[in-house]
């Protein structure tokens, strides 16, 4: 590829053209690639892809840009049920840490391990929490002009309460923040929360984190290889624990509202489903036969 060249838009849609995509309306095709972005839109041909560079026979503009679609519009279901988990977790976390280790807590390394831990243990705690607490700084730098942050750094000399603290941790901090706790108090909270092992909460917290990512950033979930196994899940083999069925399990099973997943979430996800049913393959997103079964609450 000549990285120096800048493809125009006709030059785009003749690109697809010669690796075998059929287009029926090319203003329709420039309209959505000038909208898209051709770099972005080109990874929903990767599954239709040949070795030769050319795309397998049948493939459609129309079928990849369902895909699109399908991927986009999944982006909004998953978000939002991330959005409530993280709520909820982040809830449980600061009201069960201030009532054990006070409102500033959260600052003192020794609360996160054991006096009688392995020294080995302790030294990478300590090296956890001191990047941890660097991170917060950031964010608060950051993020100072919002007001409540604002107040606290004004007021309080940036000596931000945890219940205060944690509506600056992003997703990927609040789950650092469980895996950094005493495993005592992550038994404790995984029990409370899920009536799960810490083991399986803080495997499927980096794994929601990894998808609220991968969402955030309108990245692609379709055909997508994810970073991190939900360890501990049921109804998940070898084929399918890296792609989106894992990821959607291990929200499933995070999200805190049993009524509202079944009937609002999933409901929802069902629909979606179905009305792109005849353009995706449930081989490139892992999803088993009895998938709605597996799904339900």
């Amino acid at each position: 590829m000549d990285i120096k060249h800048t493809y125009k838009y006709e030059e785009q849609l003749q690109k697809l053209k010669d690796r075998g995509c059929i287009i029926n309306d090319d203003k329709k095709c420039i309209s959505i690639l000038e909208s898209v972005n051709y770099y972005h839109f080109s990874a929903y041909f990767l599954p239709l892809k040949q070795s030769n560079g050319s795309y397998i026979n049948g493939t459609s503009f129309e079928k990849v840009f369902n895909i699109y679609e399908f991927d986009r519009k999944l982006h909004t279901i998953l978000f939002n049920a991330l959005e409530e988990i993280y709520i909820f977790i982040r809830a449980k976390i600061s009201y069960y840490h201030v009532h054990k280790y006070g409102a500033l807590g959260y600052l003192d390394e020794t609360n996160f391990y054991n006096k009688n831990d392995d020294l080995k243990y302790i030294n990478k705690k300590i090296e956890y929490h001191k990047k941890f607490i660097e991170k917060f700084k950031r964010e608060v730098k950051n993020n100072n002009k919002v007001l409540f942050i604002k107040h606290y750094i004004d007021k309080y000399n940036s000596n931000f309460p945890i219940w205060a603290a944690t509506k600056i941790f992003t997703f990927g901090m609040l789950s650092t923040f469980f895996a950094n706790l005493k495993l005592e108090d992550q038994k404790i909270l995984a029990k409370d929360m899920y009536n799960i092992t810490a083991y399986k909460l803080e495997s499927w917290l980096h794994c929601c984190t990894d998808l609220r990512n991968i969402c955030a950033h309108y990245g692609r979930l379709y055909y997508r290889i994810f970073p991190s196994i939900p360890k501990g899940m049921n109804n998940l083999d070898n084929n399918s624990e890296r792609k989106l069925w894992g990821a959607i399990l291990s929200v499933k099973e995070l999200y805190p509202f049993k009524e509202k997943w079944n009937n609002e979430i999933l409901s929802n996800f069902i629909k979606l489903i179905d009305e792109y049913k005849n353009d995706i393959d449930f081989v490139h997103i892992g999803f088993p036969e009895k998938w709605k079964d597996y799904l339900k609450k």
